[in-house]
């Protein structure tokens, strides 16, 4: 997952992220219930609405991949990476989940305890990341809404 991560392509090849591979379960759980806790204060709907899956950020993955970008126009390249990590986990037959949410646990007064304690590189901040292990639910793809395609012709 880690060399298709870094295989992705990024603009003018600029390469301007960094990985992070955390499985260390305490300090895993430890940023959830943070990250938790602060949803509850920041955004009721959306800490409701991780309650209904289960009460927690990360999924209770044994894994997360941290993105961390070097600057904040690295978004696209950081999406980018997090498909390929996602592509390559469901190729080993691993569950994921993009987790843009996890930003959450690198904010507010532990933020920069957090970044310390996963040793993301001075300069860097939280781009997204992808939560990996073995799928709990066998939910379906969602369905193509070919409504959303436009195509121009000649």
């Amino acid at each position: 997952m880690v060399k298709a991560a870094l295989a992705a392509p990024s603009g003018m090849n600029l390469q301007p992220w960094h990985v992070i591979v955390v499985t260390h379960k305490p300090l895993l759980e430890e940023m959830d219930q943070y990250s938790m806790e602060m949803l509850k204060v920041q955004n009721e709907t959306a800490y409701q609405r991780m309650m209904d899956r289960g009460g927690t950020v990360f999924y209770n993955a044994p894994c997360l991949i941290i993105i961390a970008k070097a600057y904040d126009s690295a978004n696209m390249d950081c999406g980018i990476m997090s498909q390929n990590i996602a592509l390559a986990a469901h190729s080993l037959g691993l569950g994921n989940v993009i987790c843009g949410i996890a930003s959450i646990a690198f904010g507010g007064e532990r933020g920069s305890e957090f970044a310390k304690r996963v040793q993301m590189p001075e300069g860097y901040t939280f781009g997204v990341s992808v939560c990996v292990g073995n799928a709990i639910s066998g939910k379906e793809p969602h369905e193509l809404d070919m409504q959303k395609v436009t195509y121009v012709k000649e």
